[in-house]
């Protein structure tokens, strides 16, 4: 509403107030202003009444009490209207009406004018054109004397101004102006208001704010829509003044999706209150919106309306709905699938078409990721539609936030929207920790420098925690190495010499991808493995490069065999060391006594796992003859037989060997001591 008002009790329709103000101007002339300016009024700040013409007079103003317009007086015959003088001695005169307060007639005019005459609820500005002489002006006491005889006790002028409001009335006993300004018979919405001048010498400046009732006033409805069809407006009202003046019309405006009004229909009046508005486009307008201009400049009372209606097809309604299906978590792994999971329902008693779906993750950067939803089918009234989506986090590492719209961009006209989306924020576990690499020569982890097979079985695997971003490219291990003579040679996958073991799919909780590396080292030498491994969130193993150093040499041999300890109590282990590239495929240690008796055999398959370079094996002599029996403390002679395609292998003496010492004839010594 503008400019007007409903009580809430009578159900009523009220214009609102409007604020006037007057401001008077009055003196003594010539002792306390000479100039017209300090003898004037103005009405809401334009002085166009002036001052009067005659000494010892009231020089009176009426204002309408709702148009606050000035009661004009005539002039014409030489006098004006209801017995006032004439009083067109200079310009602006022509609102006052200005009577004699010396003479008893002219008083009594002055009180049939303010009494019969005004209107009630007439402002009424009174003001008294003062003689500067004291003895030369007519005082309040004398009227009543010459008055009251005449025409009885309450009946003067002097009651009339009293009874209104001016209760220093009296004061006026001397040569002093003033003014007086009330509302005919209205002191409930109107408190009188006056002024007086000290004495000969003064000025008076009356300020005075004077309310009205306006005359015109807006009403707006509430937006109506969204329609698929608009009908018909139907309006309706009563007005109360028996002097026609209501003339409300009506306004029709209509709202497109983004909210821009557009006029449509204007004015339309008291004969439009039935009136079709089916060719207004509810595709372009899905909303309407009414304003009713509600005009009486005659009795300043609204136009009672009752209702307005608009008649329409309306759309359907709906309404996300995680109290009937939600499912989410808010935290996940980084490349774990992120199980989304929401209802949307119907609500309303109209189906709707096939329904699009806009879900948008914006991640930790401020940058929107757009899920395709494919369109759903159509949702009957009273019907459930259920999103169940997964969502890749593979590039979402940190917090992220998800949103869902269900008919975004009113893709379809819907009562409302406010409810057709949500946001949930969701946090991805960063892949942060490095990847752990294993690097095994033929099963054995080789000291740098170790003797390996001029062919081995290198296998490197790199393991990680993420269980679900699996390590499944080729790319996250890189080999290589240099050879004797300085020259580095980097290896592929996918051939016969490197070949990729991708970890099993996610999850995985033992994500580990395998390298097998099958080279052959045909020169002797030292060699240098050189492995980067990363996991698929870049993330290195370890700080720097895998380097190990190894050497090869392809002729078949083998070291010394010591036994370790020795001596020994309860067992001892053998000690010795294979070059070439083949393990032989029969190698036996015969133990003997002194005198050259063989009490013991150890074959190759009770020695135990053995590779191309150091040994020791995992098999350890207690002690104890062929038959497990014990054998007696003292020295005993073993050497070690080999077979390798059906040839011996040679004896190798590393450089810094000097274990020669220790045996005779290839038999060493050992000492059994319980």
């Amino acid at each position: 509403m503008q400019k007007l008002s409903l009580d809430s009790a009578t159900r009523k329709w009220s214009f609102d107030s409007l604020t006037n103000n007057l401001l008077i101007r009055n003196a003594i002339f010539p002792t306390s202003a000479t100039q017209q300016a300090d003898f004037t009024v103005a009405v809401n700040d334009a002085a166009i009444i002036g001052g009067g013409c005659a000494y010892d007079a009231f020089i009176i103003n009426i204002l309408d009490g709702r148009s606050f317009k000035l009661m004009r007086n005539d002039y014409t015959g030489g006098h004006g209207l209801y017995g006032s003088i004439l009083s067109a001695c200079h310009p602006g005169t022509g609102y006052n009406f200005e009577y004699l307060f010396s003479d008893s007639a002219s008083r009594r005019k002055a009180y049939d004018f303010l009494k019969n005459v005004v209107p009630d609820g007439s402002f009424v500005v009174i003001r008294a054109n003062v003689n500067p002489i004291d003895a030369a002006n007519v005082y309040p006491a004398t009227w009543q004397a010459q008055d009251v005889p005449q025409y009885g006790a309450g009946n003067t002028i002097y009651d009339l101004l009293v009874n209104s409001g001016f209760t220093m009335l009296d004061s006026f006993n001397r040569a002093r102006c003033w003014n007086f300004v009330y509302k005919k018979n209205d002191v409930a919405h109107f408190q009188p208001q006056f002024d007086l001048s000290g004495g000969n010498y003064d000025k008076l400046i009356l300020n005075v704010n004077c309310i009205t009732p306006d005359s015109i006033g807006y009403i707006t409805s509430p937006v109506f829509g969204p329609a698929k069809q608009w009908k018909e407006l139907h309006w309706k009202g009563n007005s109360e003044d028996t002097t026609a003046g209501d003339n409300p019309t009506i306004d029709v405006y209509g709202i497109d999706q983004n909210g821009n009004e557009s006029l449509i229909f204007t004015d339309l009046n008291l004969s439009f209150q039935d009136f079709d508005i089916s060719d207004i486009n509810a595709t372009t307008y899905p909303y309407l919106k009414l304003r009713m201009k509600n005009l009486d400049p005659v009795n300043y009372t609204p136009y009672q309306m009752s209702y307005w209606r608009v008649n329409y097809v309306p759309v359907p309604e709906g309404a996300i709905a995680p109290n009937i299906t939600f499912q989410m978590r808010d935290t996940v792994e980084l490349s774990e699938p992120l199980h989304f999971k929401i209802a949307f329902k119907n609500v309303s008693e109209l189906p709707f078409d096939s329904l699009k779906v806009k879900l948008i993750i914006t991640d930790r950067n401020n940058m929107p990721v757009a899920i395709s939803i494919p369109r759903q089918k159509t949702l009957p009234p009273d019907s459930l539609l259920t999103i169940d989506t997964t969502i890749n986090t593979i590039n979402l590492a940190g917090l992220n936030n998800l949103y869902i719209n269900f008919n975004p961009d009113f893709d379809q006209p819907e009562q409302y929207l406010f409810n057709n989306f949500a946001f949930r924020a969701f946090y991805v576990q960063p892949d942060s920790l490095n990847p752990l690499m294993d690097v095994t020569f033929d099963g054995i982890h080789i000291l740098n420098r170790d003797i390996v097979s001029s062919k081995p079985h290198i296998s490197i695997k790199l393991k990680d925690e993420a269980k679900w971003k699996v390590l499944s490219d080729t790319s996250v291990l890189v080999v290589k190495v240099r050879f004797p003579d300085g020259s580095l040679h980097r290896y592929y996958f996918n051939n016969d010499s490197l070949r990729f073991t991708p970890a099993a799919p996610a999850p995985n909780n033992n994500n580990t991808a395998t390298a097998d590396f099958l080279p052959y080292f045909l020169k002797d030498g030292d060699y240098e493995l050189i492995v980067t491994g990363k996991d698929m969130s870049n993330n290195q193993a370890g700080n720097i490069e895998y380097h190990v150093g190894f050497q090869v040499i392809n002729k078949p041999m083998i070291s010394n065999m010591l036994n370790y300890p020795n001596p020994f109590t309860t067992s001892t282990a053998f000690v010795f060391t294979l070059t070439g590239s083949d393990v032989p495929q029969n190698i036996k240690i015969e133990i003997l006594t002194i005198t050259g008796k063989i009490v013991r055999e150890i074959t190759k398959d009770e020695l135990g796992p053995l590779h191309i370079g150091r040994n020791i094996t995992e098999f350890k002599w207690d002690g104890t003859d062929q038959y497990g029996q014990k054998l007696a403390n003292g020295i005993y002679l073993y050497r070690v037989v080999t077979n390798l395609n059906g040839k011996s292998l040679d004896k190798y003496k590393a450089t810094d060997d000097n274990t020669d010492k220790y045996f005779n004839k290839g038999y060493g010594k050992m000492y059994l001591m319980r």
